[in-house]
């Protein structure tokens, strides 16, 4: 349904930046037996129409919810609230003004070093139990450090098993701009390892006056990271399991849609696994790197 609505709103506006916040399904939490076939079929269409994905998954979200915010039963509120947290923070320059600003456009242009490599993984800070709130002292350092942490990342794949390509890190709230350059610069160097050598300044900062909700500061990382393939290969293995056996084809069949849908859907998202797993092996030229 969402995928639809989208292939029609890029009929009618194909000259505007579309972005999707779209929940992937997780890889232990499973409550509809053809979701790898919604998924990889949606996946699809995103790769095709949509211009910037921002990934979210409901097992990162629980465990965030459980081991940050120390709720022991966590609800679908908090996992709203989650969802909405984070893209208030990665849309607050679209919505207040900033001495560093970047719209959707700019985000784009930054991020995307290849036009189908359009999926972000998303990490916010401060995350944090309701009461632990005033004994903790919110630095532009602290901030990096949680956004970046794995830990705090929306959907279930590991940034340290990938590089960044790109990321943009959207601060919120009275941080200087010097800080922020100094914590950038000292990020890329303690990590460069995680981070692709052949894309120079990789990382975009932006500042947003107006603070996060019930906070003095945060930040919101948008990252472009191929680590963001496990999700993909994780959805592929169980679709194509399913799809060897034609199980629950009748459903889709059924209803108009024809097998090499299937088909074509599936060698499209085998296509982008292995485009993430070459820039993520890719090497900077040493006859480059020495002109």
């Amino acid at each position: 349904m969402g995928t639809l609505l989208i292939s029609k709103v890029r009929e009618e506006y194909p000259d505007r930046i579309m972005a999707s916040y779209s929940v992937f399904p997780s890889p232990k939490v499973s409550d509809v037996v053809v979701e790898p076939y919604n998924a990889l079929l949606s996946i699809h269409q995103l790769i095709e129409n949509v211009d910037e994905v921002s990934v979210i998954d409901n097992e990162a979200l629980y465990d965030i919810a459980v081991r940050a915010l120390k709720l022991k039963q966590p609800h679908f509120k908090d996992l709203n609230n989650l969802i909405a947290k984070c893209i208030a923070g990665t849309t607050s320059c679209l919505r207040f003004p900033g001495q560093l600003n970047s719209d959707l456009r700019k985000l784009g242009v930054n991020l995307i070093p290849f036009p189908r490599l359009h999926f972000f993984i998303i990490g916010c800070a401060p995350l944090g139990a309701e009461g632990s709130k005033e004994f903790v002292k919110i630095s532009a350092k602290v901030l990096t450090e949680q956004a970046f942490s794995a830990d705090n990342m929306m959907s279930a794949c590991d940034p340290r098993t990938g590089k960044y390509l790109t990321a943009s890190v959207i601060f919120r709230g009275p941080i200087s701009s010097k800080e922020i350059d100094e914590e950038m610069l000292a990020t890329t160097s303690r990590n460069s390892s995680f981070f692709a050598e052949w894309i120079p300044h990789n990382i975009k900062t932006s500042i947003c006056n107006m603070p996060p909700l019930g906070e003095k500061s945060g930040c919101s990382l948008i990252g472009n990271n191929t680590a963001i393939l496990e999700i993909f290969q994780r959805i592929q293995t169980q679709f194509s399991s399913m799809f060897e056996r034609k199980a629950f084809l009748h459903w889709y069949t059924g209803e108009g849609m024809d097998e090499m849908e299937f088909t074509e859907a599936e060698s499209n998202v085998i296509d982008l696994i292995a485009e993430y797993q070459q820039y993520f092996e890719a090497k900077i030229d040493e006859e480059q790197a020495a002109t």
